[in-house]
């Protein structure tokens, strides 16, 4: 018996769930769960299905694509552990946040390394036995830095993921073009957000009410790719900028690692640079 997920998604048009549900039972599979939505605006249908049978991959795909519009987007997954890369710089919550989740068995990944540009970081990691590459960016042209990174990754066969856990250098367009919809980041803002340096310190001098924290795919537009989880804590006028900076890390620990469950579980459709999630 094996178990599938399908991602689907094309031009809509009449009868796409009853057509899709008739090659599920002509080769009989069992539909475990299934979800639908459909951008009327644009005209769009997506569909996710989690089915179990004995029918090949590839035979499944073939019929799906014989029933479906032109160009439709076919996924037909066996589910496994992904393999991810975290990438670091100084800060450890999200990064220890991820590597506790990971310990304890919550996220159907396999943690191949941490790389991060500074050093600081590595007995923390080390504690999980897991590989730790220090990467220095200093003298370096980010280009440089990026192929010395780009050395380690292509120590590991199908990197799934790369997960930003607070890296807070920005990515060259060629980096990302090599990973695209596959680099995941925690901003530390809901967004659209303060920028610059300390936001929190200028959240507290405006006197927001509420702060939180966006999970994105990285692209080459800063801060603007695709959102895949966002939430919000209160704060009033007792907090101290130090106080919303702390309260605002525990909201980035719980995005960031709802948005790499999301990733890892194939529950993410990217399109029109945002995200369709069931």
């Amino acid at each position: 018996m094996k178990n599938y997920r399908i991602l689907i998604d094309c031009k809509d048009e009449k009868g796409l769930v009853y057509k899709v549900s008739k090659v599920f039972f002509e080769n009989d599979l069992n539909i475990v769960k299934n979800d639908e939505f459909v951008d009327r605006t644009n005209g769009k249908f997506f569909m996710r299905s989690e089915v179990s049978g004995r029918v090949e991959k590839d035979r499944l795909a073939v019929a799906l694509k014989d029933i479906l519009p032109e160009n439709a987007n076919i996924k037909v997954i066996e589910p496994k552990r992904k393999k991810i890369v975290l990438m670091a710089t100084k800060e450890s919550h999200v990064l220890g946040d991820i590597l506790i989740r990971h310990f304890d068995g919550e996220l159907e990944v396999d943690i191949v390394a941490v790389i991060s540009n500074y050093d600081l970081l590595r007995p923390l990691v080390e504690k999980f036995d897991i590989e730790y590459f220090h990467v220095p960016h200093n003298g370096l042209e980010r280009s440089e830095h990026e192929e010395k990174i780009l050395d380690y990754l292509n120590l590991f066969e199908n990197i799934d993921y790369i997960v930003l856990a607070k890296y807070m250098r920005i990515l060259t367009p060629g980096f990302v073009e090599k990973y695209e919809n596959r680099i995941i980041n925690i901003h530390h803002s809901f967004l659209p957000a303060f920028i610059g340096a300390n936001p929190y310190k200028q959240a507290y001098d405006r006197g927001v009410k509420i702060i939180g924290a966006t999970a994105h795919f990285v692209n080459n537009n800063l801060d603007e790719g695709p959102i895949i989880a966002q939430d919000v804590i209160h704060v009033d006028h007792t907090y101290s900028w130090e106080d919303m900076r702390n309260a605002g890390r525990d909201v980035e620990k719980v995005v960031l690692a709802k948005a790499l469950k999301l990733a890892v579980e194939d529950r993410i459709f990217v399109y029109a640079n945002k995200t369709v999630i069931f």
